[in-house]
């Protein structure tokens, strides 16, 4: 894996642990009214662990009938109140909901398993409890959540058949494309994970390991993290979902800077029961926020659609939708697609010609911003990271630009990359970027990913093929788009010995391109 990067990780635990903290603070707030008083209870968990639950049921529930029940467990680092505005709410159209902090965080027992079996079986425990102690209809159980309460909803649904309806809120399916795409680790979403847990439970010391070896660019240890991360997403036991059937809702930010949207949309192809996926502006559990302080909010409308279709039966039109629901980054507006494939069903390429050579070690100001605050920015005021793309340095960015487009441009879906590099030494690492470049030249990041590679002869080429972070951007009449390439971003470990260099070229029998998306006119 490279060079430690110590300093920036205290840097990014500290900055990303007090913003964790105040969002959690924020969510102790939330202002819906209460079908029935909340009750908060005890609930033993695997193997005993003490699990904080809040209980709400529908008003006047008396045992003489049985309702649909509702497990949400809760995001990582945030208290078993978090989802109360919309518990109060789906408890007030007829739901038993369950929310219990899991375990490691908080006053739940038990350190802090990441979604493996442990997390599992006590949801599992959770279901048993309600059966038991509520009027919960064994037949119509369902689960939600936001971030970590998504993965273990999606996980619990493929080891117990009783859940027949998910909703995961921008979650992950794949935990090590999450934050080790491209084999390049995402430091500063990791240091966010890690400063939390830190902060608001009890890492295990497992966890303290993965997170150890990670930082340090332990490359003996990279096949224990994988098989770690496998372990722990849902994307392994697709096949077990599949055959348990249940009704799948799966919501993200394109500009979710700790799970991405890819990982979602591959694994979104791959369910074969009823599903359906929805992409908006923003970073992570962003979209979802204003919901949890009982706001009108789209994502938690739709998630009750889905649970009042699959566990109610209410014909509500939610199955007859397209099933692919995107809303623009440039727009605003809301688009239906029959499948993910249908999304970028127009691809046009740009030629990465002639041969580049840039050193690496330097950042050359292309970026992909910062966690959280830059996707924010582009949610609320349409304002990506930005770079003037004729005053970046060439002897540390290689940057190549279509022509002029007579006609805007819908980007949607992901541009895929080929290339052919040369390295001078055996490691290295690259960031791609792809800009919306104005008339003045200042570019608008479109998309961005990392690839990192080891064990290459030094210069001998080898092909590069590189999926950027998927995405809907509209680029004006006028524009041009370009592909940057340069060795460093805050976002990433890099893996560039000192003195390395890089150099892209395009074979006559193998040239070199980006591949762009297209929505179809």
């Amino acid at each position: 894996m490279g060079h430690p990067r110590k300093a920036l990780r205290t840097t990014t635990v500290g900055a990303v642990s007090a913003t964790l903290i105040a969002g959690g603070a924020l969510g102790l707030a939330p202002t819906a009214q209460a079908a029935d008083p909340v009750r908060f209870v005890d609930i033993s968990g695997d193997g005993g662990t003490v699990l904080e639950a809040n209980v709400i049921t529908p008003a006047g529930a008396d045992g003489s009938q049985r309702y649909p029940l509702l497990v949400l467990p809760t995001s990582w680092g945030l208290p078993q109140v978090e989802y109360l505005a919309q518990a109060q709410k789906l408890a007030n159209s007829g739901y038993i909901v369950v929310s219990y902090n899991v375990r490691g965080f908080w006053q739940s027992g038990g350190e802090i398993e990441v979604a493996g079996p442990p997390d599992t079986a006590d949801a599992s425990k959770v279901i048993d409890w309600a059966l038991a102690n509520t009027p919960a209809d064994a037949a119509h159980i369902g689960m939600a959540g936001v971030s970590y309460g998504a993965g273990i909803s999606l996980l619990t649904a493929a080891k117990d058949k009783r859940v027949k309806a998910v909703a995961a809120l921008s979650g992950w399916a794949d935990l090590i494309d999450s934050i080790y795409s491209g084999r390049t680790q995402h430091v500063q979403a990791a240091a966010l994970l890690d400063g939390a847990s830190v902060v608001t439970g009890r890492q295990s010391a497992e966890l303290r390991r993965i997170f150890d070896n990670f930082y340090a660019s332990n490359l003996s240890k990279e096949q224990e993290m994988i098989d770690w991360g496998k372990k722990r997403s849902a994307a392994t036991y697709v096949d077990q979902l599949n055959k348990n059937g249940a009704a799948v809702m799966m919501a993200n930010a394109w500009g979710d800077t700790v799970f991405p949207p890819n990982q979602y949309a591959d694994f979104y192809e791959k369910l074969t029961g009823p599903k359906r996926l929805e992409f908006r502006p923003g970073d992570h559990a962003t979209a979802e926020l204003t919901g949890l302080f009982g706001l009108p909010n789209d994502v938690w409308t739709d998630t009750e659609r889905w649970f009042d279709h699959y566990l109610k039966g209410t014909d509500n039109g939610i199955d007859r939708e397209q099933p692919v629901r995107l809303k623009s980054r440039s727009t605003g507006g809301y688009e239906g697609y029959p499948d993910w494939k249908s999304v970028g069903a127009t691809r046009k390429k740009i030629a990465l010609s002639g041969t580049t050579t840039i050193h690496t070690n330097v950042d050359s100001g292309a970026d992909g911003g910062i966690v959280f605050l830059s996707s924010i920015l582009d949610q609320l005021a349409q304002a990506p990271p930005v770079a003037s793309i004729p005053l970046l340095p060439r002897r540390w960015a290689a940057v190549w630009q279509s022509e002029k487009y007579p006609s805007a441009q819908q980007v949607r879906g992901t541009a895929k990359l080929h290339t052919t590099v040369t390295p001078t030494k055996e490691s290295g690492t690259l960031v791609a970027y792809l800009y919306d470049v104005g008339p003045l030249g200042l570019g608008k990041l479109v998309s961005n990913a990392p690839y990192t590679f080891h064990g290459q002869a030094p210069g001998k080429p080898f092909d590069v093929d590189l999926e950027l972070f998927s995405t809907a951007y509209d680029v004006p009449a006028g524009h041009r788009l370009a592909l940057v390439v340069d060795t460093v971003d805050p976002l990433y470990i890099e893996h560039n010995p000192s003195g390395a260099r890089l150099t892209f070229s395009s074979p006559a029998n193998d040239p070199s391109y980006v591949s762009i998306p297209l929505r179809e006119q």
